[in-house]
This record gives structure tokens, sequence and C-alpha cells, in this order.
């Protein structure tokens, strides 16, 4: 069924009613699929029909993961105990009690002492205005359930997370050294295939991964760019210990809620802003235009759209907005269309040619003459038009083999085998459930581990085996037996803390962060993220579609 189509006007321009594509509808000759060279087409063909059989490993412990732990040991869950011993934000590991002057670290001092001075009730007073306010903003999101969706608002928290310009360098540096290499992985994989000639990834895991895209074979794409836009999930254990536990790759959402959350935050409490020295973030879309224009295929003023798949998706609120926000169209498949090997927008002055497209759909869905055939949600002839190097889309269709979560465990070698460098972030220990001895010591040990879906996102298709019932637990590990290489498991970590507040006032809560890089011509991280919070005491799943709220956050300026 074709997505419904939404009237908008960006910019003042309006748009005339597009004609509906039809899944037969002829296209022109030059816009079905081109023929994908032959560059390592064998190799290909070998990895896809026969795996090569992986290195024999050293004999090892039962208990050994496939990665090495890093050298500082990661607080965990006690066995059997759902209540990890977690590095508190605003007070270091101070224990519980009540929060002295003495307890708290220096980059929340300020905020300590402003605290001290407003009554409970003004907190829950601004709660209640902040609701108000995003309800009329329209900044919700799509929960989708067995038999329905249901639109909700983003519980937002009114206590900031507050990081000092020495904490965010650490960040910056790794997520940007972690984005380079992944890019030079990619376009790897796509032309000489180096690292699985050197053995460093065994061929196979990438070759007849459902992600990796044949049709990407031997393409160049705009400044070597596949991943323009990477939010990186990174979780903290200490003072200056931050782990990358996710990279997300194809289509990373949340921009909009770092933006809408310090213009809220802004409004709610302005004295306590301006009693800080924070760097804005109200510049990420004219960086993200900025790049997006600048890998644009050779011509001087490109046009630049953002590609939905409509009004249904649960990230919708967040096309219109980034669209609005940068001065671009939000357009459906229905409003595009190939011709002589070029992309073009229908409007009310006539056909308008499009030059990148900052593509939210996925890659099964973007073109029907290449990908899923009964998709109305892409543009026939698209890949031919971007393999003619005709139109640019971030990010390019492929970049989903290197944020596959089996694939997430080689990032590390990555960076040594493309940029010669240690890396600055370090993975969680991750066990890799097609490995016989990791599945062993998983299946043994579910009472200490989370289990996630390679492919999952969202909070679903995950076992939180400390929070888990023994019966969640063995339905569970019957799961991990039908399709082990569905599967990777990590331990439990202990996410940091920061003040939260909640119904019994402020408290600590578990919390994990995102940033997002922006790369083209040049790298960019705009100094913030979106901060995820469990709202739930004890709780370690942060996801907004399982209860999970989020918090404005602020990079104090050296």
């Amino acid at each position: 069924m074709a997505s419904a189509f939404v009237p908008l006007r960006v910019n003042g321009k309006a748009r005339a009613a597009p004609a509906p594509v039809k899944k037969d509808a002829p296209v022109e000759r030059d816009a079905r699929p081109a023929p994908i060279p032959a560059v390592k087409a064998a190799k290909i063909k070998s990895a896809q029909v026969k795996a090569k059989a992986p290195a024999a490993k050293p004999a090892a412990a039962k208990a050994a993961p496939r990665i090495a732990a890093p050298k500082a040991a990661l607080p965990k869950a006690a066995a059997g105990v759902h209540k990890p011993v977690a590095f508190d934000e605003m007070t270091s590991f101070a224990g519980s009690g009540p929060v002295t002057p003495e307890k708290v670290r220096e980059v929340y001092r300020v905020f300590a002492e402003w605290q001290a001075t407003v009554p409970a009730k003004e907190f829950e007073r601004k709660r209640k205005e902040a609701e108000l306010l995003f309800r009329r903003l329209g900044i919700t999101f799509l929960v989708y359930g067995k038999e329905s969706s249901t639109e909700r608002l983003i519980p937002f928290d009114v206590i900031p997370r507050i990081f000092t310009a020495d904490e965010w360098q650490i960040i910056h540096d790794g997520c940007c050294q972690r984005v380079r290499a992944i890019n030079a992985f990619l376009h790897d994989i796509y032309h000489n295939q180096d690292i699985l000639q050197a053995g460093r990834i065994p061929a196979e895991e990438v070759l007849i991964n459902p992600q990796y895209r044949p049709e990407m074979q031997g393409l160049d794409v705009p400044g070597g760019v596949y991943v323009h836009i990477a939010g990186l999930d990174l979780v903290r254990t200490g003072e200056r210990d931050f782990y990358v536990l996710e990279d997300n790759l194809r289509t990373p959402s949340g921009v909009s809620y770092m933006l809408e959350n310090r213009n809220v935050m802004m409004r709610l409490f302005p004295d306590l802003f301006s009693a800080h020295k924070v760097a804005p973030v109200d510049n990420y879309p004219a960086h993200m235009l900025e790049s997006l224009r600048g890998l644009a295929p050779g011509v001087s003023n490109p046009t630049v759209v953002l590609l939905s798949p409509g009004a249904y998706n649960s990230a919708y609120f967040e096309h219109v907005f980034l669209a609005d926000q940068m001065g671009i169209d939000v357009v459906e498949g229905q409003d595009l269309f190939v011709k002589n090997g070029h992309v073009f927008m229908r409007t009310t002055k006539g056909p308008q040619q499009v030059d990148v497209i900052y593509r939210r759909v996925d890659d099964d869905f973007l073109d029907p003459l290449a990908f899923h055939r009964d998709s109305m949600l892409g543009v026939p002839g698209l890949l031919a038009a971007y393999r003619a190097g005709n139109v640019t889309l971030a990010n390019a269709i492929g970049t989903g083999v290197a944020d596959d979560k089996s694939m997430y465990v080689h990032v590390p070698e990555m960076v040594r085998f493309y940029l010669g460098e240690e890396p600055k972030l370090s993975n969680v220990p991750t066990y890799v459930l097609r490995d016989d001895k990791d599945r062993a010591y998983v299946l043994d040990n579910l009472d200490k581990l989370v289990v996630k879906e390679v492919h999952g996102s969202g909070g679903y298709g995950m076992l939180v085996g400390p929070a888990a019932t023994t019966k969640e637990r063995q339905d569970f590990a019957k799961r991990i037996l039908a399709n082990p290489g569905n599967y990777i498991a990590q331990p439990t970590l202990a996410l940091s803390t920061c003040p939260t507040f909640v119904a019994k006032g402020i408290a600590p809560r578990h919390v994990d962060f995102r940033p997002f890089v922006i790369t083209g011509k040049t790298q960019t991280l705009v100094p913030g993220g979106l901060t995820r919070v469990a709202l739930i005491k004890d709780s370690l799943v942060v996801n907004s579609s399982q209860g999970g709220g989020t918090k404005d956050t602020w990079i104090l300026e050296a």
C-alpha cells in the first residue's frame, strides 16, 4: 500500500499533488538498473556459495569472549542482582544517601547550588510545561505493536546532563576516528577487499551478510563517503571511561530531539542555562546541509531533498523538522521520478532535478526495480541514476553491513587496519553466538548477560538476563539455538547515572548517549547529542519505545 501523501510547504514553496506511481508503470529504458560490474565477482560468488572456513582458534577457557575486555575492568551487575554499581555523573561513586556539597563533582557544582534553591513543586510544574510544549509542537513518535501502533510523546526530563570540555574531547576524537575507519571499510569491501584478503575479518561474515549489497561493488561514491550521518550509542562507566555500544549507520534518528530538547530547556530554565557556558547545537542543520551540498555530483547550486516513507513512519516528525530547519523539501517516493538517468521532483512549476537525497528509507525499499519489487516507498530507477553518478544518496546504499551487531566486534580492527591507530573508544566485550564456544558460554550464563538480535533496534528482540525470569531465559535460549547467527551477547554494564526528576523527586537514573557525526569534505561533531534515560529505577533499557525518556545534554565550553 502506498504511503499517504502529506502536502507540505517548506520555505514557502508549494508542491503539486504527485501523480501516483503504479507498481507496473513503465519507466524509461535507461532507468533500469545497470548490470553489476564483474569486479570481484568470482570472490563474491565463492564467499556466498561456500563460506571460507574460519581459522582454527587456540584452546581457550570456556568463559573467554571473542573480544578481549578493555584494560579497565567493566563494572557489572552482581550475579543474580539487577542493581549495578554505577558511576554517578553528579557524585562519582559517592554511594547512596543525601547529596552533600563535598560529594558533588565540579562539573555539577553550579547546578547543585541552583537545585538547592528550587522547590520540588517547581520541577513538577516545569515538567508539565515541557510536556505541553512538546505536545503543541507535535514532537511524537510511533510505537509499533503486534496489532496496532500508538503515537506517544517521548518523556522529557527537566534535569540536564552536563559534560566538561575535556570529557567531550574524548567523545569527539573517538567518534570521529571510528567513523573514518568505517567509511574506509565500506569503500574497501565494495572495491579491493584488502581487509578480507588479509584475513583480518572473515570474508563470509561480510559477503554473505544480508546487508551487503553487491549492487555497490566497484561504485565510487562522492568523496569516498558512505556514512554521511552516523549516530554512535555510547555508555559511560567511569570518570573518563566511555564505550561504544552500537553504531547506527543506515538512517540514524534522534537529531530533532537533541535540537528541541535544547529549545525547551532554554525556555524552562533560562537562569540555569545562563549560569553555564553551554556550547550551542542549533548549527547542526547548517552543518548537515553544507555537508550534503558539498558532495553533490558536479553542480554549483544543488537541490537537496529529504526522502521519507511518509506520515506513518515512527520518525516522521523528525523528517519534517530537519527538512524545515535545512530549508529543503520533504518528498516521498511518489514525488520523484527518473528520466534520462537523472532524478526529478514534481513541483507546481514542472520537474526539478534533484542532486542529493538525504534518505530516511531503508535499502530494501529504495528502488523496486533493484530491491524489494513490491515497494511503493522508493523511486523506480533510482539505483541506475545513482550508479551513473547523477545523484548522491546519504547515507549510501549498503552501509548496513557495517552497523550489523555482528560486524560491530570488528570495528576496532578496522581502526588498526585502515588508520594505523589504536581505537580511542573501546567496544563492549561481545560474544558472537554463531561461534560454538561463545554460544555455550552464553547459554550457561544467560542470567548475567544481555542478548540482542544482530539486526534488532528500539529495544525489541533482546533479553536483559539479570532482569528476566527463569522461563523468559529458557524461552530465549530456544530462540538462540534455533538461529544462533542472529544473536550477540554482552555483559550487563553498569551504565552511568544522572540526576533525574521522577515522582519522588530527583534521583539517579541510568543513561546512554548518542552523538551525531557529520561527514562530508570534513568531519563535524556538534557539541551535544541525544541522552536517553531509563526512567524506571534500576532499569537499563533507555529506548523510548520501551518507556525511556530524553534529556538535554550540555557540553561546557573551556
